[in-house]
């Protein structure tokens, strides 16, 4: 098993610097009358793209084992499929 080297302290301070710009420009969308016809889907690809960055860097998943990796994407995959099902169950799907 190879295991990756973990960062610097200066890439956790560049993943920081853009998750703080990410989170500046979803602040932003919704006030923009211009994005209005894609704000639901920017703000869930720009809290899509923060979640990767936080799960990878700070929680490690990048650099730990696989199996790490799989759990954790198979426990995320059981609960969006119960969001899913329960949002149907009330028929707000």
């Amino acid at each position: 098993m190879t295991e990756r080297a973990h960062p610097t302290p200066r890439v956790y301070w560049m993943i920081a610097l853009i998750l703080a710009v990410l989170t500046a420009i979803e602040v932003t969308i919704p006030q923009v009358s211009a994005f209005d016809g894609v704000k639901v889907p920017a703000l869930l690809g720009l809290g899509a793209i923060k979640f990767g960055a936080v799960i990878g860097f700070f929680m490690h998943l990048r650099f730990d084992r696989k199996l790490y990796r799989n759990v954790f994407f198979v426990g995320l995959l059981g609960a969006l499929l119960l969001f899913v099902v329960v949002l149907l169950t009330f028929e707000a799907l």
